[in-house]
């Protein structure tokens, strides 16, 4: 092949310079856009605050359910939302438990089954679980109650966000 089928003519280079040009000022002109209209959505879900939900003192050994709400930011839109948390004292230690039962969603109620004492029970599908939220075997969920992440301040307990918990 000769030089003269390689060359590029002076109008194609000018061509392919402006088209090249005007591509990489098009992307910079519309990348902040897409990443300012991307932004909240990207941020749904963050870290949520602690919000106080009982004192120490109103806890006992015995599971009891404390109602609460939080306010959850998703994307553009805040709402405040209505949440459960099974508290109990085990020694020193708070424990907070999430009521959504780990099979199917439904809500979990503590020592209401006659057959099954002092245990979690899922009336949807029967599901239970032991006091610490660890699902007891055979029945449909297949890993413990989630844990909502506990801080104690002044003699308040202050609930965060749920730690999902794998089976043991």
């Amino acid at each position: 092949m000769s030089e003269k089928e390689h060359k590029v003519s002076r109008r194609q280079f000018l061509s392919y310079a402006l088209m090249g040009v005007g591509g990489f000022m098009a992307a910079a002109t519309v990348s902040p856009m897409v990443r300012f209209a991307l932004d909240p959505a990207l941020d749904a879900g963050g870290d949520t605050e602690f919000v106080n939900v009982a004192t120490v003192d109103e806890l006992t050994e015995e599971p009891q359910r404390f109602d609460f709400k939080v306010e959850v930011e998703d994307a553009w839109y805040t709402s405040e939302q209505s949440r459960t948390a099974w508290i109990y004292k085990e020694g020193d230690k708070v424990i907070a438990l999430s009521p959504v039962c780990t099979h199917l969603g439904c809500t979990v109620n503590w020592d209401t089954n006659e057959d099954h004492p002092n245990q979690f029970f899922c009336p949807c599908h029967l599901g239970r679980f032991e006091k610490s939220g660890q699902n007891v075997a055979n029945t449909p969920p297949t890993r413990p109650l989630d844990l909502y992440d506990t801080k104690l301040e002044d003699g308040n307990v202050l609930l965060g966000g749920t730690i999902q918990r794998r089976t043991v």
